[in-house]
C-alpha cells in the first residue's frame, strides 16, 4: 500500500520555470518509490492575469448590462458602495487564502498580497473599460456615478475573477 509522506518532508522546486510541491511516495517500508509534482500556485504570473481579465468579464459583461445597475448607482449612497467595495477584498482574501496560501502564507505573504489587489484591480480595470464602452461610465458629467458603477459591477466580477484565478 503506497502512502504520502508527511507535509514537513514536502519540498517546494522550480520546473520549467514553475513553483511546484514535490510529494515523495513512499512503500510500506517507508522508502521512496516515486514523486508526485503539485503546482504551488503562490506566484502571480501573465497566466494568471489573463485568467483573472476573462473571469471578471464572466460576470463584469451580464452585470454592466443591466439597467438596475446605472439605476442602483444613481440611488445608492457612497458608503454602501464602499462596503460592497470592502466585502469584495474580504471575500477575494478569504478566498486566495484557503485555494492558495492556507499552509503556506509565512513565507508568501506579499504574493498573497499582491494576487488580492492585482484581482481587484484588474477586475476594477475591465469594468471601467466595459462601461465606458457601452458608454454608461459618465466621466465628464457625474463622475461620482460612473465610479458607483464601476464599484457596483466589480462586486460580481472580482467573484469570478478570483474563482478563474484557482483554474490550472
Amino acid at each position: 500500500m503506497k502512502k504520502e509522506q508527511n507535509p514537513a518532508e514536502i519540498t517546494i522546486k522550480r520546473i520549467g520555470g514553475y513553483l511546484h510541491r514535490v510529494v515523495p511516495i513512499l512503500d510500506e517500508a517507508g522508502n521512496v518509490i516515486s514523486h508526485s509534482l503539485k503546482p504551488f500556485m503562490v506566484e502571480f504570473r501573465l497566466r494568471d492575469l489573463m485568467q483573472v481579465i476573462v473571469g471578471a468579464s464572466l460576470l463584469a459583461i451580464p452585470v454592466a448590462f443591466t439597467e438596475e445597475v446605472w439605476k442602483l448607482s444613481t440611488e445608492l449612497p457612497m458608503a454602501n458602495v464602499l462596503g460592497l467595495s470592502a466585502l469584495s477584498l474580504l471575500f477575494i482574501g478569504l478566498f486566495v487564502f484557503f485555494n492558495f496560501y492556507r499552509f503556506h502564507l509565512g513565507k508568501h505573504w506579499l504574493e498573497y498580497c499582491k494576487r488580492v489587489i492585482m484581482t481587484y484591480v484588474i477586475s476594477l480595470l475591465v469594468v471601467a473599460l466595459l462601461l465606458w464602452i457601452i458608454q454608461r461610465c459618465p466621466w465628464s458629467t457625474e463622475p461620482m456615478v460612473a465610479i458607483k458603477r464601476i464599484l457596483i459591477v466589480a462586486f460580481p466580477a472580482s467573484m469570478s475573477a478570483a474563482v478563474s484565478d484557482v483554474l490550472k
